[in-house]
């Protein structure tokens, strides 16, 4: 079964019921909160004991030399990770002499709630000193979605049964220790005091420390203020240094007395800006915060909020687990986009070091679908971002000997970050993904401004690198050679499906957009004869089959190969920690959906018949060692009538960190697999498909659940999609006039602003019987009692 329920299951909230510090690292995470541009991790407010302390602002990196044993031409020599910042969070608590810690005195309750409506953590606490002076504390905590440049926090302490004196020191820290690094490659490396110090101002209550960043030269300024509310008078100063800034309040407090502290974070950098221009602008983002105090910044928040889940919401009735989870996903994916505003969507959010805090094709490939329908101002800043490196790609496919432009695999700052070859620089696919939701993005929000901004360069570019890359053979045939797909335990291969088919998509995109836009196209320097030798491409791609087996091969050949020896002993998960590549590549053994993802995303390049055989063939190999792979195995399992299969799935991929599932939520949530629960669900049971421009729904529900709705946006209107186990109702709730063609099932309608539209559900009965998983490998939920979470 899917591990402990480590956190009560609530439908708009996430609750610790009790301070357990062997799951710290986990709640630093879980419990984080940002904006898309600041991200604060759960640490306690007094700062001890942790895990692992973060304060992060997007794309703020240090850079650091990526050693080879053997270099070799083209390699990237600069990696990039992000910097832990620094850290406002600090407000540590002296009661008479003796220093609040949840370690000592006697902790008599311990509560943190995230709130997903309200946006705020809280915490509330009750604690004894080691001499016997009891005192209640509350804490909240945001990152205001309004005010892209503020955090803040309110802190209460309450004297109970004695009078007591009552110290507060409220701090901002840099450089702060962090973990030493680890050979597992999902985790950050180790900075040793990234930040050198530029100025220091004291302000009336509160400081403003300046500080650069020693190689990359990034200048960050971070600011602190401060308004006291006490019963009686009480002493306060600041003191500062290069590295920490210190507000100290001191009062005496009789029993039931409380003193208020509200504590305003402003945060800012730049690369190019001066250290004054950084300085005026947080006491700006202070001065703005000051104005609002914190009942304003709370309720523009929940204004916000209340906004969202308007336009996002999804409603499961019958399953209150998967209810909880993809409300805490939707809720992480629009904290690292919301404010992001032209940076990167990193695969950890700003919620941890994971990754070095790494941007990949998860942005484009999972959170971008999800944002697109919920948040697409977010959605077309991210690609904005993309767009914003694009000269540093195009200097990529340069080097690499080819046209157009070759975008990182990992990156912050635009550069290639990825050290290991193989699984780095020859996953090519990731230019189609990009072009693809570029593409999408018009199609579904029917707004085709963004194109003409930046989506027809992004287009051209990409279109330029595949042709240069693949080739035509004797017959006509047009390949792809030498290249990894998303299933990173096969690894330089030939004419991977996955990304023989996106790339294919990506030309006939370039090719419509280039006919949309002549002008602009010529001023690329686009050609009709350029044009023409997309389009030959993409009808010409080779689709590897295999006639024997009637499936689709991953890659070409793949079939062929030996398969992994399952029945044999375990070594150990994941698999690439534990077995050398050297058998991984050369085995059946798949790491994470690559075929399957190629279905869900392209799926009219498929029958409804070769879909169901391919997931018969390719469940049985696939371990998901990737959290990428069980929301798109759900959505294909659901497609093809296994739907018990597909809702095992689903909640494998919602809970992968509210149950820690791989082992690694320490180093920040996995933002793919929390926006690819939303996609299990609305794409899965709702059948949410796009034919051209064209929204195709098909809802059919597993028997766990009872009733779904869930809400969207298309075309600039507002979708409300209802479905139960007998019906189907599907309404706009925009407008008076709207009208939007959609596919419900095979019937092609047309919805109308104040009708709904009501159809039964249409059956459909799975032409395969339930696949089998590799053992040991069944999704979680359906998983046998003891198996180990993965």
């Amino acid at each position: 079964m899917i591990g402990d329920a480590r956190f009560p299951v609530e439908p708009w909230q996430v609750r610790e019921a009790a301070l357990e510090l062997d799951r710290l690292a986990q709640t630093e995470s879980v419990l984080a909160v940002a904006n898309g541009h600041i991200g604060l991790r759960a640490n306690l407010d007094e700062g001890e004991p942790h895990v692992i302390a973060g304060t992060y602002l997007n794309s703020y990196y240090e850079q650091r030399p990526l050693p080879y044993p053997e270099g070799g031409y083209g390699y990237p020599e600069q990696g990039q990770t992000v910097v832990n910042v620094t850290d406002g969070k600090l407000i540590r608590l002296m009661v008479d002499d003796e220093p609040f810690h949840v370690a000592h005195g006697h902790l008599n309750s311990h509560e943190r709630v995230l709130d997903l409506r309200d946006g705020v953590l809280r915490r509330s606490v009750d604690w004894q000193s080691p001499a016997g002076r009891r005192v209640r504390i509350r804490s909240s905590r945001l990152v205001s979605f309004t005010q892209r440049a503020v955090a803040a926090i309110d802190y209460e302490v309450e004297a109970v049964g004695h009078e007591v004196r009552i110290t507060v020191q409220s701090g901002l820290v840099a450089n702060e220790e962090q973990p030493q690094s680890s050979s597992d490659p999902r985790v950050a490396a180790a900075l040793d005091r990234p930040l050198a110090a530029v100025g220091q101002d004291t302000e009336q209550h509160g400081a403003v420390l300046l500080h650069r960043t020693r190689v990359s030269a990034l200048l960050m300024a971070a600011g602190m203020d401060h308004v006291v509310e006490a019963p009686r008078g009480y002493d306060e100063e600041t003191d500062v240094r290069e590295d920490w800034a210190r507000t100290t309040v001191v009062t005496v407090l009789r029993p039931g007395e409380r003193l208020r502290i509200t504590k305003f974070l402003g945060y800012a950098w730049s690369s190019s800006r001066s250290p004054q221009a950084l300085r005026d602008q947080v006491a700006a983002a202070l001065n703005g915060a000051r104005y609002a105090g914190w009942d304003g910044l709370a309720a523009d928040q929940r204004a916000y909020l209340d906004d969202f889940w308007d336009t996002a919401d999804v409603e499961i009735d019958g399953d209150p687990v998967l209810q909880q989870a993809v409300r805490f996903g939707l809720f992480h994916v629009l904290q690292a986009g919301a404010r992001a505003e032209r940076r990167a969507i990193g695969a950890k959010g700003l919620t941890g070091p994971g990754y070095d805090g790494h941007a990949f094709w998860d942005t484009e490939g999972f959170v971008l679908p999800l944002l697109t329908y919920i948040a697409p101002h977010a959605a077309a800043d991210a690609l904005r971002w993309r767009h914003s490196i694009l000269d540093r790609a195009r200097h990529r496919a340069e080097t690499l000997g080819l046209a157009g432009a070759a975008f990182p695999w990992r990156t912050i700052h635009g550069e290639e970050c990825s050290a290991y070859w193989p699984a780095g620089t020859a996953a090519l696919h990731l230019n189609a993904v990009i072009a693809r939701a570029v593409d999408r993005y018009r199609k579904v929000t029917g707004d085709d401004t963004l194109e003409g901004e930046c989506g027809l360069d992004v287009l051209v570019e990409t279109a330029r690198l595949w042709v240069s890359h693949g080739h035509h053979d004797a017959d006509g045939v047009w390949h792809i050679d030498g290249v990894t797909g998303p299933d990173e335990y096969s690894a330089v291969a030939d004419d991977n499906l996955f990304t023989n088919v996106m790339a294919a998509g990506n030309l006939r995109a370039a090719v419509d957009a280039c006919a949309r836009r002549p002008e602009a196209a010529a001023r690329l320097g686009v050609r009709p004869e350029e044009t023409r030798s997309w389009q030959a491409a993409a009808d010409a791609v080779h689709v590897p089959y295999n006639e024997r087996l009637g499936v689709h091969e991953q890659s070409g050949g793949f079939t062929r190969y030996a398969p992994w020896d399952f029945a044999g002993e375990h070594p150990g998960e994941p698999l690439m920690l534990h077995a050398p590549y050297f058998q991984l590549y050369r085995r059946q053994v798949i790491k994470q959906a690559d075929l399957v993802l190629a279905m869900h995303w392209c799926p009219d390049a498929f029958t409804a018949d070769q879909k169901a055989r391919n997931v018969d063939y390719y469940e049985r190999i696939t371990v998901r060692d990737s959290s990428l792979s069980a929301c798109t195995q759900a959505v294909m399992c659901a497609e093809v009538g296994h739907l018990e299969l597909a809702h095992d799935y689903a909640w494998e991929a919602a809970l992968v960190d509210l149950r820690d599932l791989h082992r690694n939520t320490r180093d920040g949530l996995h933002m793919a697999s929390l926006a690819g629960a939303w996609s299990a669900i609305v794409e899965g049971f709702g059948g949410l498909r796009e034919h051209g421009s064209v929204l195709a729904l098909a809802p059919r529900l597993p028997e766990g659940i009872t009733a779904l709705r869930f809400r969207l946006r298309h075309s600039g209107l507002r979708l409300l999609v209802e479905a139960d186990h007998q019906t189907v109702r599907v309404s706009l709730r925009d407008g008076t006039d709207g009208r939007l063609p959609i596919r419900l099932y095979d019937e092609a309608v047309e919805l109308t602003a104040g009708s709904v539209l009501q159809r039964p559900v249409a059956p459909l009965k799975p032409l395969l019987p339930r696949p089998e998983q590799p053992p040991g490998y069944a999704p979680e939920r359906a998983a046998p009692a003891g198996r180990s979470p993965s």
